[in-house]
């Protein structure tokens, strides 16, 4: 059986646009935010501080149809929807939480970059 060789440095890559989507913000905290547990919509809404409600839904449709997360709606009063992690979406739960754990790590150093670099080439370098 031929195994294609996916490259994501080739444009026309498909793995291309699922890499792309792995490295959105949001995705990432929602896999971040869904390491621990399967979460309703609010919950997580919550817990990703600053996304808004049709942005998450968009997300989250799209980590769906991706297979990295599973949507699971109980026939109930009210209506209840719990989002979670499919095995799939597990296998990202550590790369992507050491990319926020740098994150956190780093952010002084970042800042430090970002204020010598804005002292030494002015305002106008940022476009």
């Amino acid at each position: 059986m031929n195994v294609p060789a996916w490259n994501v440095m080739v444009a026309t890559c498909p793995s291309r646009t699922s890499l792309a989507k792995i490295a959105n913000k949001w995705t990432a905290m929602i896999v971040i935010a869904l390491s621990d547990g399967p979460l309703r919509f609010g919950e997580l809404r919550d817990a990703v501080a600053g996304i808004s409600g049709k942005v998450l839904a968009d997300t989250l449709r799209d980590l769906e149809r991706d297979g990295i997360v599973s949507r699971t709606a109980y026939d109930q009063m009210p209506p209840r929807v719990d989002y979670e992690l499919t095995p799939l979406g597990q296998t990202l739960r550590e790369p992507l939480t050491a990319l926020g754990r740098w994150a956190e790590q780093y952010i002084e150093e970042v800042l430090q970059a970002r204020d010598s670099y804005d002292d030494r080439t002015g305002p106008a370098a940022l476009g």
